[in-house]
């Protein structure tokens, strides 16, 4: 008689060994100390998924275009189409002339936005901002897309005036404009009517504009005087993190374009009845039936209030922290602080994101004001030395 491999029962299907068991609790123990820390990335943790959970038996899968039917009829895109349709909404999409899907996450997003722009412009120069997200000069090396990295203003924001100087000298080039949304580590946001300006004073007719609004995207649409950002200020594409504001326990996001550039770069894939118009083959068919589910729950007007609240607590921690003696500050409607860069004690207690010698939290819906009281509390007691508690 051989012996049971470990891991499997008599009885019916394989069990977890005890020891396995408890390394699975020991880790949710650890991730469930360090979730009320975590202010410096913009990671909602406030949600709650657990109607969907059945979902997960099936291996659901989204492959190919969201828009076009598939071999593979275990996919929740028609819930897929209906986030998106919310999305395009939100950007002010021109109706019935966009299309999009839902994705990774930012990274795929960017990299869609410029992936449409170099097939439209193959001999085209992107332009991006020294704050700009690590992940842009990656895709950029990746798509091996001519580049220039332009200066940014003191707030985070492009240097329009380096941008009017730098397109220029390369007028004869179409150029490709890569705008923040919302800065990674000072919420700033590029301007699309200035780099329209820039771009009509300098008479350049062919250009491609893509918007890199991972958090930023899901804030504008509910504030009462947005920066100009969205589709209807001039934006080709645009680029939205669904696990940042909404909260997702899985990276996702959503990709938006203009549907007449997309049209010219699909491809017919046999094999599994659908058009290759997505950067990934098969998709997560999980994270759509989230962004749906959560989208349902809170309707605009809970969107609305949600961003309010978050505002209202990011002004509320620029005063307590300057208050407290700790230059802070904030862009317009922005929800990302920034201060200092703290004292190693604060960055071992709390979850911070550093760079050089700045410091920033972003207060997504999970972050209290009472979460604001202690670290400011924490953040005065080691700047003079104390011990924190």
């Amino acid at each position: 008689m051989h012996a049971m491999k470990s891991g499997t029962s008599a009885l019916g299907p394989p069990v977890l060994p005890p020891a396995e068991r408890e390394r699975l609790d020991e880790l949710y123990t650890r991730l469930s100390s360090l979730k009320p820390g975590n202010i410096g990335y913009p990671c909602n943790q406030n949600f709650d998924y657990s109607e969907l959970f059945r979902f997960l038996e099936f291996s659901a899968n989204n492959v190919g275009d969201p828009f076009n039917a598939t071999n593979y009829r275990l996919n929740t895109q028609d819930f897929e189409r209906e986030v998106l349709a919310d999305f395009a909404r939100y950007t002010r999409a021109p109706e019935n002339e966009w299309w999009g899907y839902v994705n990774n996450g930012g990274t795929e997003g960017n990299m869609y936005g410029l992936y449409v722009a170099r097939e439209l412009y193959p001999d085209g120069i992107c332009y991006f901002s020294e704050d700009t997200h690590y992940s842009v000069a990656k895709i950029l090396r990746l798509q091996h897309t001519r580049n220039i990295m332009l200066k940014s203003q003191p707030n985070g924001e492009l240097d329009y005036d380096d941008l009017h100087e730098t397109l220029r000298i390369h007028r004869d080039v179409p150029p490709i404009i890569f705008a923040n949304i919302g800065t990674t580590m000072k919420g700033a946001v590029d301007d699309l009517a200035k780099i329209r300006a820039v771009l009509d004073d300098l008479a350049i007719p062919n250009y491609y504009i893509h918007a890199d609004a991972a958090l930023s995207g899901m804030i504008l649409p509910f504030v009462d005087a947005p920066q100009a950002w969205d589709f209807a200020d001039g934006a080709d594409s645009i680029a939205i993190s669904g696990h940042k504001f909404l909260g997702s326990p899985l990276p996702c996001g959503v990709a938006l374009a203009r549907k007449k550039n997309v049209d010219r770069i699909a491809r017919s894939i046999e094999y599994v009845g659908a058009l290759d118009t997505t950067i990934a083959g098969s998709r997560n068919a999980f994270t759509p039936l989230m962004l749906w589910y959560r989208l349902r729950v809170l309707g605009d007007a809970g969107l609305r209030k949600l961003v309010q609240d978050c505002l209202d607590t990011a002004e509320y921690a620029v005063q307590k922290l300057n208050a407290a003696g700790i230059a802070s500050w904030r862009n317009a409607n922005s929800v990302t602080v920034v201060f200092p860069r703290p004292p190693t004690a604060i960055m071992q207690k709390w979850i911070i994101a550093p760079k050089k010698d700045i410091g920033h939290l972003i207060t997504m819906p999970h972050v209290t004001k009472e979460c604001i009281d202690a670290f400011v509390s924490d953040f005065t007691a080691a700047l003079a030395g104390k011990p924190l508690t």
